[in-house]
């Protein structure tokens, strides 16, 4: 017999990690309703075609491809050609259609994008959705990165207007609070930091460096700046192609340092041979301002804008995005950007986009290693009666039915066991309350409850029972 395992870079969760885990879900979810988006759920798997070539080279390389079924009710006649592109796939990284035709879903923005593109006549837009679905990546585990994990979307389809990256970052809603603002601070979590950047900055970097064709070899590599450094970037740099002058050029960039508008107008200088630099630069400029005249004066996240941010993925063409806290020491824990023609990809052209996600995994690390989870989520059950058999049991369970109809999230003990057995059931669950319907209590009509957190045990009517567990 074997030994019970699970695949590497996937997990269980307890019920007490799922309780966590949907309270993250339940705080995200409350604030997309309230702003206004849609809820949208999409395939977990989707046709190898719609997400190819979409993601970059390192991107398209971690695709979880899903080899066809039915292979054994081949024909005989197509078993020779199976087996021909059986031994290419093992000879070379690519998979053929006659082996597999689909794959497991990378991300959630492509699928929106193709799902936008099938339903394009039954929606309004500006179409604003989000979505909280697994996604899976053939990557290499380490801390904070798995191969199947949750994200979080929230997109705006359908305008040009640099509102919409501003509103991600702020939407106003009684008071103007951002939606990465919003949900950080209900869920607690400290240090936050935004970082920006311009993918039209990026394309006049290449421009300046005089490469534009390079533009995306110099992004990948930029984008390892956090991971690399320098060294490790001029390294990558050089074996994409580019020139020891463009090096020097992209470092002289990079080290720009000052405050958001100081940045800017360094840039600004530095982009005067590039109007899609330049381009970058206004975007940049203007989304910042936006953010000032939304953001609330209690705003808690800082908004920084970073040269080197890049998002390696080919469909972002403005704005980017990047959500870290400096309290853990952590990954991205969101990110996203603006797509200028994303759902040109699959034939609807000029409809533009911007989006931001959450990332779930992540985010629950971090709660978790700052200790940030209410304690109440430990369990879904306020209170446990006791079982003491006979006719106590039968009062016992009147008296379950008479919680369970007032709303309380209450159970009894199945067997009428040794009280010691239950008592430490109910301690090892996490239960707080625990009520004793003995002889004493049915005779009295009354109901002795005892408080696990401060060890106080009074009888009590139901009434009074209810009044105290619903406070």
């Amino acid at each position: 017999m074997s030994k019970p395992s699970i695949p590497q870079g996937t997990r269980d969760f307890s019920p007490a990690e799922v309780r966590r885990r949907q309270y993250i879900f339940n705080t995200l979810r409350d604030i997309f309703e309230n702003y206004g988006f849609q809820p949208l759920e999409t395939p977990s798997m989707e046709n190898l075609t719609t997400l190819m070539g979409k993601y970059g080279e390192e991107g398209d390389r971690l695709i979880f491809k899903i080899l066809n079924n039915g292979l054994h009710e081949k024909k005989e006649a197509d078993k020779e050609k199976l087996n021909a592109e059986w031994s290419k796939v093992l000879e070379k990284p690519y998979a053929t259609p006659v082996v597999t035709e689909r794959a497991l879903r990378y991300d959630l923005t492509i699928p929106f994008a193709r799902y936008v593109v099938m339903h394009q006549n039954e929606l309004a837009f500006p179409f604003r959705r989000y979505q909280m679905q697994p996604v899976w990546r053939a990557d290499r585990p380490q801390k904070g990165r798995y191969r199947e994990f949750w994200q979080c979307d929230a997109d705006v389809v359908g305008s040009t207007s640099l509102i919409n990256e501003a509103e991600l970052l702020c939407i106003y809603q009684a008071e103007l609070l951002c939606i990465y603002q919003s949900a950080f601070h209900k869920l607690q979590l400290p240090q936050v930091v935004i970082k920006i950047n311009s993918r039209k900055l990026l394309a006049g970097i290449a421009e300046v460096c005089g490469m534009p064709e390079l533009m995306m070899e110099i992004t990948i590599a930029m984008d390892k700046l956090d991971k690399i450094g320098w060294e490790g970037v001029s390294k990558e740099l050089s074996q994409r192609g580019i020139s020891e002058d463009g090096i020097n050029k992209i470092k002289h960039i990079i080290a720009v340092t000052g405050d958001n508008e100081a940045r800017l107008s360094a840039l600004e200088n530095i982009m005067q041979s590039s109007e899609t630099g330049k381009q970058g630069v206004a975007e940049l400029r203007q989304t910042l301002a936006y953010h000032k005249d939304l953001a609330s004066a209690n705003w808690q996240a800082e908004v920084v804008v970073d040269i080197s941010l890049a998002r390696g993925l080919n469909y972002y063409t403005g704005v980017i995005v990047e959500v870290v806290t400096n309290a853990v020491k952590m990954g991205s824990i969101g990110g996203g950007g603006r797509y200028d023609d994303l759902t040109g990809l699959f034939g609807l052209k000029g409809l533009s986009g911007v989006g931001i996600s959450f990332g779930i995994d992540r985010i629950y690390d971090v709660i978790e290693e700052l200790n940030l989870f209410p304690q109440e989520l430990a369990t879904g059950t306020k209170v446990m009666l006791v079982n003491f058999g006979g006719a106590n049991e039968q009062y016992a369970l009147r008296t379950l039915q008479q919680l369970r109809n007032s709303g309380i999230a209450a159970e009894i003990y199945p067997d009428a066991s040794k009280f010691d057995k239950q008592m430490k059931y109910a301690n090892k669950r996490g239960i707080p309350y625990v009520i004793l319907p003995g002889d004493e209590e049915r005779e009295k009509q009354m109901l002795s409850l005892k408080d696990f957190t401060t060890g106080e045990q009074k009888m009590v009517t139901l009434e009074e029972v209810i009044t105290t567990l619903n406070s």
